[in-house]
């Protein structure tokens, strides 16, 4: 999963801009624009993420990585 990608794509199916996301985390908006751009991200900056939109990515990853047995 490039997380950056799902992060941008959450983001725009909330409805919600890259300068919104940039008010809320604080950063640059340009700094947002990286974060799209990026495969991984530090975990304190994904679980920020994940509070903001309230998206839980890191059960995203974790169900890529193991995924559920049927």
């Amino acid at each position: 999963m490039n997380i950056g990608k799902r992060i941008e794509e959450i983001l725009r199916k909330q409805g919600k801009s890259a300068s919104w996301l940039s008010n809320e985390i604080p950063c640059e908006r340009t700094n947002v624009y990286n974060i799209f751009k990026r495969k991984s991200l530090d975990a304190r900056l994904l679980m920020r993420i994940s509070v903001i939109l309230n998206h839980d990515f890191f059960k995203e990853l974790s169900e890529e990585a193991f995924p559920p047995v049927k």
